[in-house]
């Protein structure tokens, strides 16, 4: 349920980046160290995350997870002929 747009489930660690990064999609990105260190409010302040949205953004994924998809739509036409 979900992954990211063109490009799928991602199923290893990774890191998200805010903003534009140059060039083509799926390529490679090296990350560093900052060359002067980050002072402003905005850079120091503690994040709290509260909620990470794992559904698909392109398309019709609304759900979750596929038992939440199936607890709201009920049983299904393509349920009931595989389990005959």
């Amino acid at each position: 349920m979900g992954g990211f747009v063109r490009y799928g489930e991602v199923k290893n660690d990774y890191v998200m980046l805010k903003g534009s990064i140059p060039g083509v999609r799926k390529r490679v990105v090296t990350l560093r160290k900052t060359l002067w260190p980050q002072v402003s409010r905005k850079a120091t302040e503690k994040v709290d995350l509260k909620w990470i949205d794992t559904s698909s953004k392109f398309g019709h994924g609304a759900y979750q997870t596929p038992a939440e998809k199936r607890a709201f739509l009920g049983t299904l036409k393509k349920d009931l002929a595989s389990s005959s």
